[in-house]
């Protein structure tokens, strides 16, 4: 990754993330990506600490814990990443591969807000190659059977991109995996950095993408739609396979036009060379007791509906349950965006629902 990758500015209305505070495992300087970016940030005149550890940052600055977590948002960690065995992905793909953990978009709903807990901060982790070798260890023990990745579980790989270089050494190497595929999925539109990756079409890009009122009231710090549908194009042109995720899909009164409007805009934006490929996956919004208890601390005036009483619970697989919506919206949500998907793209694919 060049350096001057760092500096360029981003297109359009969101910029490249840079953060205000970035702290430094003394090992990950060991590392030429640990380094790069230690020279980035000390160019750019960012305050840098070290650490003994990325998975344990306390004194954040903060007169409260909700200035702690915009603050912990706004906060980068380099550091090694010592596990290095993959947890599932389902349905997405069959392992979930970390090349980063967090991200610096606001949205309301997502899962992140529980799942990172008290460590919302970001982190790159530098020693890529014991990651690459870590997946070949997969691909090779499923083999012949085709592995697949997915790389934005836990955080958004694109926002970071500018900043690690982590995402196109990933794409290169699957390209060069015979069995081995490649998924993400991101709110961003930095991907001009990615349009030259040796790919081999072996890394299905998908952009996350919602109804304006959605977006608009629940997706703080992220591309606009129009940034998201302007990079899709670059994308495709790029001769990656293309792909969507609706999601959360939000039951929110006039939610029919807000979703009839959005498939419109994406059969007017999307070059006809991608459609014949195209997947789509929908998700309807979920939330967790706790994921409703965090969000109400850390976005105290958000607008997202949570109100267990209009809900149905489902059990998860790990003995955890969420509330999702009750059958019969669910359907409609489910049957409404169906029709338009296949209204606009008749070759599309629907990979699932949930």
């Amino acid at each position: 990754m060049a350096t001057d990758l760092l500096d360029r500015p981003a297109r359009g209305g969101t910029s490249v993330f840079v953060p205000e505070l970035v702290y430094f495992e003394p090992d990950a300087l060991n590392y030429p990506k640990g380094q790069r970016i230690y020279e980035w940030a000390e160019a750019k005149g960012l305050p840098i600490k070290m650490t003994g550890s990325h998975n344990r940052i306390t004194g954040l600055p903060g007169d409260s814990d909700l200035a702690k977590y915009k603050t912990a948002k706004r906060t980068l960690v380099v550091g090694i990443r010592k596990t290095l065995k993959f947890d599932t992905s389902k349905p997405s793909a069959e392992y979930a591969i970390p090349i980063a953990t967090g991200c610096m978009g606001h949205c309301h709903y997502c899962y992140l807000q529980t799942t990172l807990g008290a460590k919302p901060y970001i982190r790159i982790y530098v020693n890529m190659d014991d990651i690459l070798n870590a997946a070949l260890g997969y691909i090779e023990e499923r083999a012949p059977e085709i592995t697949r990745f997915e790389a934005a579980c836990t955080s958004d790989p694109v926002g970071l991109e500018p900043i690690s270089g982590s995402l196109k050494e990933l794409i290169e190497f699957m390209g060069k995996q015979p069995l081995g595929r490649l998924r993400f999925v991101t709110k961003f539109h930095h991907v001009d950095s990615l349009l030259d990756a040796k790919h081999n079409g072996n890394t299905r890009f998908r952009f996350s993408v919602n109804s304006d009122y959605v977006i608009r009231h629940f997706e703080p710090a992220t591309s606009s739609f129009a940034e998201r549908i302007e990079a899709a194009g670059k994308v495709a042109r790029a001769g990656y396979p293309l792909g969507f995720i609706i999601a959360p899909i939000i039951w929110y009164d006039g939610w029919q036009e807000g979703y009839a409007d959005l498939l419109a805009k994406l059969e007017a934006s999307v070059p006809k060379e991608a459609a014949e490929g195209l997947t789509f996956e929908l998700i309807q919004h979920r939330f967790t007791k706790t994921a409703k208890t965090v969000i109400q601390q850390r976005y105290p005036k958000s607008k997202l509906e949570m109100d267990e009483a209009k809900r149905k619970y489902k059990w998860g697989r790990w003995g955890q349950g969420k509330y999702v919506y009750p059958d019969e919206q669910a359907h409609a949500l489910r049957e409404f965006i169906t029709e338009r998907i296949f209204e606009h793209f008749p070759q599309a694919k629907i990979e699932y629902f949930t």
